[in-house]
């Protein structure tokens, strides 16, 4: 397929976490259509809707126009990747949405010690 014109969604990442580099690679590959404009909220000239502390504390997405964060950004994201529609369409539901952010704020929990293991590997 052609790539779209302008991306959809824009996806703002941390470029200086082990664990969300791996992550935005494989989004990227996924992302056979470019539909998703990746940002490194880490780099000093990048443009960040938010203060960057907060972009980097919580995964962002912009799509239609609307600045989303967590569970929901992740949806908005997979949603503009074919293979992971179906998931970001799941996503809608406000239970399955509502249980997907319990499950990110526990990954939050966990993150900087899987980051740490990730950078000495």
């Amino acid at each position: 397929m052609p790539a779209t014109p302008h991306p959809r969604i824009t996806v703002w990442h941390d470029g200086g976490c082990p664990l969300c580099a791996r992550e935005i690679a494989l989004m990227r590959r996924l992302d056979r259509r470019g539909a998703i404009r990746f940002v490194d909220a880490t780099d000093p000239h990048s443009s960040c809707p938010l203060d960057r502390q907060a972009i980097l504390a919580r995964f962002h997405a912009m799509e239609d126009g609307q600045l989303l964060s967590g569970a929901a950004a992740f949806a908005a994201m997979w949603r503009a990747i074919p293979l992971l529609r179906p998931l970001g369409l799941l996503a809608r539901n406000p239970w399955c949405l509502a249980m997907l952010e319990r499950g990110y704020l526990a990954f939050l929990l966990v993150r900087p010690r899987l980051q740490r293991w990730l950078a000495s590997r």
